[in-house]
C-alpha cells in the first residue's frame, strides 16, 4: 500500500471514529486539517518543543479527553505468545505519552479493526477479532506486550487484544445498524 493510500485509509477510519463519538453525544475537534498535505500529523507546541499530537480532542459537558484513531486491515497474531497484537510507532507512542503528562486530558488509543480478513499466521480455525478496541495511556503502558526494532520508521510498541477494551462493533462505528 502506497503512503498516498494509507493515509486515504486512515482519515476515512478517524472520520468513521469521530462520527461514531458524535453519534454518542460528544464534540470532536480534529487535531489538524490540512488542504496541502506536508506528510507531518498534528502537532502540539509547548515551552519545551513540539509533540506529535493525537488525531482528535474529544468533549462534552462532563469529559475531555484525547483519542489516537488507528485504522488496522487486521490484529497479527503473535507466533511466539499465540496472542493478537496490534500496535503504533514506537516515536508517536512515545509521544502520546508526553501529551498525557503535560495536558490535563486523558489520551486514547483507538483501533479500528476490519471484519473478516485473515491476518498473516493466523492459525487454521482462528478468526481474526474486528471492531473498535482501545484504552488509556496510562493502562497501555503497564501493559505493552513487546516492541520490535524492524517495523515502522523508528519501531513498533504492540499490545495483545487482551490489554485492549472492545468498545464497539466495526457496523456500529460505520453507523451501520445491519453487518453486511
Amino acid at each position: 500500500m502506497t503512503f498516498a493510500e494509507s493515509l486515504k485509509t486512515g482519515l476515512l477510519g478517524e472520520s468513521h471514529i469521530a462520527q461514531w463519538l458524535i453519534r454518542r453525544g460528544y464534540s470532536v475537534l480534529p487535531a489538524y486539517e490540512v488542504e496541502v498535505n506536508h506528510g507531518k500529523g498534528p502537532r502540539l507546541f509547548t515551552a519545551n518543543g513540539q509533540l506529535i499530537s493525537p488525531d482528535l480532542l474529544v468533549f462534552n459537558a462532563g469529559k475531555t479527553m484525547w483519542c489516537e484513531a488507528k485504522t488496522k486491515s487486521a490484529f497479527t497474531w503473535h507466533r511466539i505468545s499465540k496472542t493478537w497484537q496490534t500496535g503504533v510507532d514506537r516515536r508517536h507512542w512515545k509521544h502520546y505519552v508526553e501529551v498525557a503528562k503535560v495536558t490535563p486530558f486523558p489520551v486514547w488509543l483507538l483501533f479500528l479493526h476490519k471484519p473478516n480478513l485473515v491476518a498473516k499466521d493466523t492459525p487454521e480455525g482462528m478468526v481474526c477479532p474486528s471492531g473498535l478496541f482501545g484504552n488509556s495511556v496510562p493502562h497501555l503502558l503497564r501493559h505493552v506486550h513487546h516492541e520490535h526494532e524492524n517495523h515502522g520508521p523508528s519501531g513498533m510498541v504492540y499490545w495483545s487484544a487482551a490489554a485492549l477494551k472492545k468498545i464497539a462493533e466495526y457496523d456500529e462505528v460505520l453507523g451501520r445498524t445491519e453487518p453486511f
